[in-house]
């Protein structure tokens, strides 16, 4: 019988790129959403996903997903209940006899003191390692797609992307590869990752002057970067909850530093890929940028 395997998060960057690598590869995959109608957009990726309600917040609904699944994918919101959701969730992979949860954390999650957004991954990886489930973590570093969901809009309109990141290089990846990587560990022997986490990087480390050139050369248009102080930073986000402000501020602090510098090839060995470039991702998404 084929596995049956649950995406969490499954209409987002990474969940909907998961459901897209889980195809033709024997398995039975269940998308968990917070609409069923939202997500039917899924059967375009995978026509044979079968869509299931699932929210964090009520534990009746992870029940009833993740009956009769045999392996899990944890991917949790951006939210300040993070890290009591994901314990929610495990306890009920538990309880439903899962055999394999994949959690998405963050780079540098097992860092000390770290940041907030680390604090609370890496409390999220301790309970699940303490669970007593078999586990794995993938650590990416910094979405290429938030070129298209968070700069999309200057990019179009001003041709501009606006950073508080200074000349910090970011070894940016693309979330094609991060689902890559995660459909390798759900389809693989249970016992061959159990227990290992995997940071994953892009090939290279990348300023915003050179992210901005790959962008502009592959839509024709001249994109520029433009480094803004923090306070400006802060100002642009109204309307945001200040946990959320100060948890991005100090993720880009860390970009600003250096610290999201460093490549490693965890993904390709999972993989057996390279990851793609930057100038890969931009003429992919070439669409995406146009005014």
């Amino acid at each position: 019988m084929p596995e049956t395997i649950l995406v969490t998060g499954a209409t987002g960057t990474v969940g909907s790129e998961l459901v897209r690598a889980l195809s033709n590869r024997g398995v039975h995959v269940r998308a968990g959403v917070h609409s069923v109608i939202k997500g039917d957009r899924l059967r375009q990726l995978n026509p044979a996903v079968q869509l299931v309600e699932l929210d964090f917040q009520r534990p009746e609904t992870l029940d009833v997903a993740l009956t009769g699944v045999d392996r899990a994918f944890l991917l949790v919101p951006f939210v300040e209940t993070q890290v009591e959701d994901s314990k929610r969730f495990i306890d009920a992979a538990k309880a439903a006899g899962v055999k394999q949860v994949v959690k998405l954390s963050a780079m540098g999650a097992d860092a000390e003191p770290g940041i907030q957004l680390g604090r609370w991954h890496r409390e999220a990886e301790q309970y699940l390692a303490q669970s007593g489930l078999a586990y794995a973590i993938l650590r990416p570093n910094s979405f290429l797609q938030n070129f298209i969901t968070y700069q999309g809009p200057s990019i179009r309109e001003q041709g501009a992307i606006y950073q508080p990141l200074g000349e910090g290089r970011v070894s940016y990846i693309d979330a094609f590869d991060i689902a890559e990587a995660a459909a390798a560990l759900l389809t693989a022997d249970v016992a061959r990752y159990h227990g290992r986490a995997f940071t994953l990087t892009g090939p290279e480390a990348l300023s915003g002057h050179e992210v901005a050139a790959a962008i502009g050369a592959a839509t024709g248009r001249p994109v520029r970067y433009v480094d803004v102080p923090e306070e400006a930073a802060r100002q642009a986000m109204p309307g945001a909850p200040q946990w959320m402000i100060d948890a991005l501020m100090e993720l880009n602090a860390l970009g600003r530093a250096g610290y999201a510098a460093p490549i490693t090839a965890d993904g390709q060995q999972l993989t057996g890929q390279r990851p793609r470039t930057v100038q890969e991702f931009a003429q992919a998404n070439r669409h995406a940028w146009q005014p």
